[in-house]
């Protein structure tokens, strides 16, 4: 009995010692957001809306910069709020919305002063909103670690542009005003900011639900409610149950003749530092940056309109921003660049890049196995899988004939990987056909996006270092790029989870 009873001791400790082996290896996961998931009862929303080269330029009559926040916390116990949902009746208690933003801060405009407003932006309408932004992440902001966070981020841009106002830069520089037909502008004023209206977050009925939005339009003296022919629309509303599940955020855009190019997204930005795409310091919600190869993403996406067939819904848009000599940008737009990936899911979005459009792929592809393809490879080369590729247009050593990218739409110059649904992809937890995603097929992702991130390609000087991967802002919505009818794209995003992967030795 001695020797069978010291076997079984030694067994049982094997496997014991296995099986910690085994977990000790595992992969661990911690949120890059201040809030997981979107599950917080008190929800902090930002809303920024931008002209075509991420700027101001001038504000919309009576509407004060367009900058506005949603934020409050739910007060009442949480006892309280889940017998109030399981009961499904008006209980006499205290819960209640406190707001931190009044509407009067919304409505801040330029010279008009707040806390904090540096002079030299009281009267510049792109300073201010820079500062603004700042100003209503102070008042939305949580204490967290590793650092504080303010919001998640709704953006609005409008892509018309007139080229003879001199507002955006080429590549960063200042340009002189010049004439051009390729992009749209029906006059001018066509750089527009939009009319926004706020349904500030409010308890429904017997208190079991909370919803709020914001809602508008950028054509200038409309305030109907949307849906009339050839009006620009643009619509978030948010709502959750109390104490329950996840935010649910419904999202509406129409374009229309005189703003045929239009974008909405939700972003999760740095909390500080340059978001993508941005030169000025930002507020948000990634209160940890996220790095490749170590980030998931999760979210729940269901698309109920596509927006027509010059939508480039994006899955997935990660940006952030180096140098091209790999080092971190600085703020100076003459070298800073701005680097963005997009997974595009709309199926009728074809692939641009093709052996007969090699300027239009990347240099190369790296495999799952860390396998280099490079573009004139033709046998082995996925071109299905990219719908295009740009380089950045200060490249001073680009490797044989490549798209630079749209000089103006950035403060600085940028550089664009943009996907398409593909087999090769598959291993990232990404659409692997044409059709996944899309309407009728709402989904729960979780995207290997560092994994992925790591392995596309980005120019970069020769000889330099490699740039560290960190990315500053993801964001799921729609680029209604130049459509020539009217088009609505409607989408309801919930479960925004940003995941830091580690191995525990």
């Amino acid at each position: 009995m001695d020797f069978i009873a010291g076997t079984l001791f030694f067994f049982w400790v094997g496997m014991l010692l296995m099986l910690l082996c085994s977990v000790s290896g595992a992969e661990h996961y911690s949120s890059a957001v201040g809030d997981p998931g979107m599950r917080r009862d008190g929800l902090r929303i930002g809303f920024e809306a931008w002209n075509f080269c991420n700027e101001v330029g001038r504000e919309a009559p009576g509407m004060g910069s367009p900058r506005a926040a949603d934020c409050f916390d739910l007060l009442g116990s949480k006892h309280e709020r889940r017998r109030k949902h399981r009961e499904h009746r008006s209980i006499n208690s205290t819960l209640r919305l406190k707001h931190r933003v009044t509407e009067a801060d919304n409505k801040l405009g330029v010279g008009k002063s707040f806390s904090g407003l540096n002079p030299d932006a009281l009267n510049d309408p792109d300073l201010y909103a820079a500062e603004k932004e700042l100003y209503l992440g102070s008042l939305c902001e949580v204490n967290d670690t590793p650092r504080p966070w303010q919001f998640w981020t709704i953006m609005l841009k409008n892509g018309n542009f007139d080229t003879s106002s001199g507002l955006c830069p080429e590549n960063g520089k200042k340009v002189q005003p010049f004439v051009s037909q390729n992009f749209p502008c029906f006059g001018i004023g066509c750089m527009n900011q939009p009319i926004l209206h706020h349904q500030e977050t409010h308890l429904l009925g017997n208190g079991t639900m909370m919803r709020g939005g914001f809602n508008g339009t950028y054509d200038l003296g409309y305030f109907g409610l949307g849906g009339e022919e050839d009006i620009s629309y643009f619509e978030v509303i948010w709502e959750k149950k109390v104490g329950v599940g996840s935010w649910e955020f419904h999202h509406k855009l129409k374009t229309s003749s005189k703003y045929p190019w239009l974008m909405l997204y939700l972003r999760a930005d740095a909390t500080r530092g340059f978001s993508g795409g941005y030169h000025y310091d930002t507020s948000g919600m990634l209160k940890s940056l996220p790095e490749s190869p170590n980030f998931k993403v999760r979210l729940t996406l269901d698309v109920k309109q596509g927006g027509g067939p010059k939508s480039q819904f994006y899955l997935m848009d990660i940006g952030s921003c180096w140098k091209n000599d790999g080092s971190p940008c600085d703020g100076d737009t003459l070298t800073d660049v701005t680097r963005y990936c997009e997974m595009i899911i709309n199926p009728d979005t074809p692939s641009w890049c093709s052996p007969r459009s090699l300027p239009n792929c990347p240099l190369f592809h790296v495999t799952p196995g860390n396998r280099k393809i490079f573009r004139n490879d033709t046998a082995n080369f996925p071109y299905s899988a990219y719908h295009y590729y740009c380089a950045p247009g200060n490249a001073q050593h680009l490797d044989g004939p490549t798209s630079t990218c749209d000089p103006y739409s950035n403060p600085q110059a940028q550089e664009l990987v943009q996907l398409l649904p593909h087999p090769i992809w598959a291993k990232y937890g990404y659409p692997t056909k044409q059709g996944d995603g899309w309407i009728g097929d709402a989904r729960t992702w979780e995207l290997d996006v560092g994994a992925l991130s790591s392995r596309l390609y980005f120019y970069q000087d020769p000889g330099t270092a490699p740039a560290r991967r960190t990315w500053t802002s993801i964001d799921v919505g729609t680029e209604i790029f130049v459509s020539n009818q009217d088009e609505m794209a409607e989408w309801t995003l919930s479960d925004f989870d940003v995941l830091l992967t580690s191995v525990k030795s």
